[in-house]
């Protein structure tokens, strides 16, 4: 399912230029991907769309209202499922990117359902790079080129 992803991540630069799912998979079939594969990404992708939609509805409406920001003093705590099923290097990765500003909450934390809608315990972690990588593009945000450079450190897997 991941080099689904990278593909479409690749192909379609922002999220709102990757056509309707019905016309991607036909695409991604076209371009030789397994039919289970292609079932699974667009169901993540789908799961995805809803939940970036979701976050840019909540920052419209705090953008309406006075501005709270996470206290300096608050901490993300995870749940044993979550630490079990990521991981001690992908959490690591998750609180390296949220300490240098570059995953807010909100991507936080639709990284973290992301991630835990990927089977298996622990995830990798380039997987889970994959992930954040698409969570920026789901949300039309470019990540910091050097960000990126750590994002897409996998030279197997992405090719930017």
């Amino acid at each position: 399912m991941f080099e689904v992803l990278v593909f479409v991540y690749e192909n379609y630069w922002r999220g709102d230029a990757c056509p309707e799912l019905g016309q991607l998979g036909r695409k991604l079939s076209a371009a030789g991907f397994e039919l289970e594969d292609i079932q699974q990404a667009l169901s993540w992708l789908d799961e995805l769309n809803l939940a970036s939609h979701k976050t840019e509805l909540i920052d419209i409406s705090q953008a309406k209202r006075e501005q709270h920001t996470e206290s300096a003093q608050s901490m993300r705590v995870y749940s044993v499922a979550e630490q079990d099923h990521l991981g001690s290097a992908c959490l690591g990765f998750i609180n390296f990117l949220a300490s240098a500003d570059v995953l807010s909450p909100h991507m936080r934390e639709i990284v973290m359902d992301r991630a835990m809608a990927i089977p298996g315990n622990p995830i990798h972690l380039d997987d889970l790079k994959i992930i954040v990588l698409m969570v920026y593009w789901s949300i039309g945000l470019e990540p910091d080129a050097l960000i990126l450079d750590e994002l897409c450190d996998d030279a197997d897997r992405v090719a930017h």
